[in-house]
C-alpha cells in the first residue's frame, strides 16, 4: 500500500438546524466540525489532482450542514463519514461533532466517529 498522510479541517463552526427537540427545530444552532481522513496521494500526480482536496471535503460538510433539519449528531457524523470516504484516495476517517450552545454549564457536547474504507 503507498505511504499515506493525513489531511483535517479544524473548529468549523456552523450554524444549521439540528436536534431532536421541538425547541431546535426551525431555527439554527452552532455546530463545530473536525474532520481528519487518511488518504494516498498519487506520487505520479503534483497537482491537485493527485492528492484529497480539504477545499471539497470543506465545502461537502457545508453542503451537508445546509441540506436541511438533521436530527442527531451521529446522523450528520454519518453523512460526513459517507461523503469523505466516497473520494477513492481516502483510507480512514474520523469525525467530530459538537453542538456548542445546547447547556449553559458546558463548552460542547456531541459525538466522534471513525470509519475505516473496507479493503
Amino acid at each position: 500500500m503507498p505511504d499515506t498522510y493525513r489531511i483535517f479541517i479544524r473548529d468549523l463552526v456552523l450554524a444549521m438546524e439540528i436536534g431532536v427537540h421541538a425547541h431546535e427545530r426551525g431555527h439554527a444552532q452552532r455546530v463545530r466540525i473536525n474532520l481528519e481522513a487518511e488518504t494516498v496521494r498519487d506520487e505520479d500526480d503534483e497537482g491537485i489532482s493527485g492528492v484529497v482536496s480539504y477545499e471539497d471535503l470543506l465545502n461537502g460538510i457545508k453542503d451537508i450542514a445546509g441540506s436541511g433539519h438533521i436530527d442527531l449528531v451521529e446522523i450528520l457524523g454519518d453523512r460526513v463519514l459517507d461523503m469523505t470516504l466516497a473520494h477513492p484516495r481516502v483510507v480512514s476517517a474520523r469525525v467530530t461533532i459538537e453542538k456548542l450552545d445546547v447547556f449553559g454549564d458546558v463548552e460542547s457536547v456531541g459525538a466522534e466517529m471513525s470509519r475505516t474504507r473496507a479493503r
